[in-house]
């Protein structure tokens, strides 16, 4: 547990269950030592992969405050399972009665003079649970090595950058594959509706060949038919 002066942090590294193609959360609890309301911000060195919720806030003195982070998915484990990302937690003493509208980004900086209280947090990769084994008993399941801590204090505020409350799943589906679909749609449809038509037309010219008591009618009315049954399963068919 860090053990600042305004906020105490659990736990201080944010341990993801790894899984590919899934999205993983975990969650930090921030607990108020003061009696004083305080405003906290968090940032990361890798905006784009992680959301959190919520990414700013204000804690109430002597209470404590929920934080989920969560990873999106992932198409490829990094090498040896280790990760580089960082988050830093910026704290810092608030107006009684403050509210999460009322914090600014002018509260967090150091050059205005107020007193931010930082904690940095590394990010590692844990091996998902596994169902127990009957062979191997006792193995350290889950376990898996932890990122390195030499760079852990050298990085710089600059680095990181703000977090946002949630982000968009990209797209399965090309635009050159819904195109193609809409378009045979289309010709479906199109082709269904030319059928009905000429059916009609069909139709109505062999009730007056009835009427003339046409002789040749009967075959080019068979030979038309069987035609669009043919052309109309193609169609169909492409789609």
């Amino acid at each position: 547990m860090s053990s600042g002066e305004l906020l105490s942090i659990e736990p201080q590294e944010l341990k993801f269950p790894f899984e590919l193609k899934k999205q993983i959360s975990c969650s930090l609890q921030l607990s108020n030592k003061t009696d004083n309301y305080v405003a906290f911000k968090v940032k990361t060195t890798n905006p784009k992969k992680y959301c959190v919720r919520p990414n700013t806030g204000i804690v109430m003195p002597r209470t404590t405050c929920d934080v989920t982070v969560t990873m999106q998915s992932q198409r490829e484990a990094p090498p040896d399972m280790q990760c580089k990302d960082k988050f830093l937690l910026q704290s810092v003493i608030a107006n009684p009665g403050a509210t999460g509208k009322d914090i600014t980004p002018e509260m967090f900086n150091k050059e205005s003079g107020n007193l931010v209280e930082e904690c940095k947090l590394r990010v590692v990769y844990v091996s998902p649970p596994q169902p127990p084994s009957p062979v191997q008993e006792g193995s350290d399941e889950g376990s898996s090595p932890r990122a390195s801590l030499s760079d852990n204090g050298n990085m710089n505020a600059s680095e990181f950058a703000p977090v946002s409350r949630a982000y968009v799943e990209p797209q399965d589906k090309s635009s050159e594959a819904k195109a193609l679909i809409s378009r045979l749609t289309d010709e479906k449809k199109s082709a269904i509706q030319q059928n009905d038509k000429l059916r009609q037309e069909l139709e109505l010219l062999r009730r007056e060949g009835s009427k003339g008591h046409s002789s040749g009618f009967s075959f080019i009315f068979v030979v038309i038919i069987a035609f669009l049954g043919i052309l109309l399963g193609y169609l169909i068919n492409r789609t």
